[in-house]
């Protein structure tokens, strides 16, 4: 079992929410609780520490009590951005630690074991990337990352490659961590990595919400 206190938790908010209609996307509410608190709420016992990536006034996160960091590279470029923040960020403020885990903010859905099993599987090494995979197929946002990697990133952003995070990680080793789907109290089913992009999806995500909630009741 790997030691999951030696893992910063980076919640990647830092798009734009176009497809929700703009503004800030982590902060809509499923059934009663806004989507950034049940990632925080799922992700908090799984590592030492959490920080947030956001763009903009960080002020409108003071709620949240966590490190709010800005992309180190202009242009909303993106969730590699966000991880490269999370990288630097470690590096200054926990040197000692050597990996981090990215979730996405719109991801209300992570399951408890998600560190624990990306840990497992990519171990130790400075040159293996862990992602998450469901069913539905791998979801390069959630990962388990070497800080080690953090120039590399950064010179691979800067150099006018297409920054896309699976371009990236085949750099290295890249392993697919499989999860299973969340079983509903009704029959039926939702990824764990579901991520909400549209009010279309919001709407699914709140009856999920209720049912999980509903049947742990």
């Amino acid at each position: 079992m790997s030691d999951l206190s030696r893992h910063i938790g980076v919640i990647l908010a830092g798009g734009l929410g176009k497809r929700m209609g703009g503004g800030d996307k982590p902060l809509v509410t499923l059934s009663g609780k806004p989507m950034l608190n049940r990632v925080i709420e799922r992700l908090r016992p799984q590592v030492e520490q959490i920080v947030l990536n956001a763009n903009g006034d960080p002020a409108r996160f003071d709620a949240y009590d966590l490190p709010v960091i800005a992309d180190t590279i202009d242009g909303f470029a993106g969730p590699l951005a966000g991880l490269l923040a999370g990288m630097r960020w470690v590096q200054t403020n926990a040197p000692d630690v050597r990996f981090l885990v990215t979730v996405a903010a719109d991801t209300p859905f992570i399951p408890p074991n998600l560190v624990q099993q990306l840990a497992d599987c990519g171990g130790d090494a400075a040159d293996t990337v862990a992602l998450a995979a469901s069913p539905a197929g791998t979801h390069p946002v959630i990962g388990r990352w070497p800080v080690a990697l953090a120039d590399d990133l950064e010179t691979f952003m800067t150099s006018g490659e297409h920054a896309k995070i699976l371009i990236f990680a085949d750099r290295y080793i890249r392993l697919n961590v499989p999860f299973d789907d969340i079983a509903l109290p009704n029959g039926e089913t939702i990824d764990p990595f579901f991520n909400v992009n549209t009010p279309e999806d919001a709407v699914e995500a709140e009856v999920a919400a209720a049912a999980i909630e509903g049947h742990a009741a």
